[in-house]
């Protein structure tokens, strides 16, 4: 039988907690590179705009719920994804927690038997991750008037 020590469970649940990404599915031509700084975000559509890319972002999942550090981290995902496409701004459709799985460990101990007596003990339990997500459009706006 195999255990596994409490360093090598710690290292897998950083890996885990670690873990973050974005995507994007393009409706039109990408176009030149920009700046995450130059990305504007949108909460609700401007005058006038061109929709670029679909876009899905999250950041690494942590246990129970996200906080709005973790909000953050998946927003700026969504404006470095978008930049990369040449989108000067992201509408904003969902930012909020998503289930990513859960963690376990449990912890099994020798047993003692006696003819009157018997010893015997074990632990374990779960946590669950959570990350947040973050959805949007990857728009352009134009600057002329």
């Amino acid at each position: 039988m195999r255990f596994f020590s409490a360093g090598s469970v710690a290292a897998v649940a950083c890996l885990l907690i670690g873990c973050a990404s974005s995507s994007s599915r393009l409706l039109a031509p990408a176009r030149p590179p920009i700046g995450a700084d130059q990305v504007r975000i949108y909460q609700a559509p401007p005058a006038k705009y061109e929709q670029i890319a679909t876009l899905d972002a999250s950041s690494g999942a942590r246990f129970f719920h996200g906080s709005e550090q973790t909000d953050a981290e998946a927003i700026q995902r969504l404006k470095e994804e978008a930049a990369r496409l040449g989108a000067n701004g992201v509408l904003l459709t969902v930012v909020g927690d998503e289930p990513s799985g859960s963690i376990g460990i449990g912890v099994g101990g020798a047993g003692y038997a006696s003819p009157r007596s018997a010893v015997n003990g074990e632990a374990s339990g779960a946590a669950p991750l959570v990350k947040t997500g973050a959805h949007g459009i990857a728009i352009y706006v134009s600057t002329q008037r």
